[in-house]
């Protein structure tokens, strides 16, 4: 056989292989994608405001803003002061100090002595220094110094801590 003559399996794969280029070549269509902007890209340089600031009160009280606004037809509000015009005296001024005085207790309490006495005696007993006990009750140690020089307010959530610590009742009426 000649070589140039060709098998039909040959053929028939060949035929193959075009009609597979042709099919491939005619679906790789090429769309160009469509851009984020339609337009021409623009920059807008017009300001913009966010808040209007109020208008003041001294330029509402002003004579040419009240008489622009009832030109306009704006509601106006008017208040009328209560001794406006009037030649009267006011009432007698009370004295401050006095009334501070009735409405406020002069001192606030302070750590009783039976108090103060407990908590050294109870800390001592368990060989504990103000900083160990502060430590085991999450307060500083000067919160401990000034329960037991008498300088603090009691608070009862901080004599509870202490309490249960020292094993002493600290609160109540048998402070021991």
């Amino acid at each position: 056989m000649p070589s140039s003559l060709i098998s039909t399996q040959q053929l028939s794969s060949l035929l193959y292989l075009s009609l597979s280029l042709s099919l491939s070549l005619t679906s790789l269509v090429f769309v160009k994608m469509p851009s984020r902007y339609p337009g021409s890209i623009t920059q807008d340089w017009e300001p913009v405001v966010l808040n209007k600031s109020r208008a003041k009160a001294q330029d509402l009280r002003n004579p040419k803003a009240v008489n622009q606004a009832l030109r306009s037809g704006a509601p106006i509000q008017t208040v009328r002061k209560a001794d406006a015009g009037s030649n009267k005296k006011a009432a007698p001024v009370v004295n401050a100090r006095k009334l501070d005085e009735a409405a406020e207790p002069a001192a606030l309490d302070r750590v009783s002595t039976e108090v103060r006495q407990a908590i050294q005696k109870a800390r001592l007993q368990k060989k504990m220094s103000q900083a160990d006990l502060a430590k085991q009750i999450n307060e500083r140690t000067q919160v401990v110094q000034e329960y037991e020089n008498g300088k603090a307010v009691p608070n009862q959530a901080v004599l509870g801590k202490m309490e249960k610590v020292l094993g002493v009742k600290l609160r109540g009426k048998a402070v021991k």
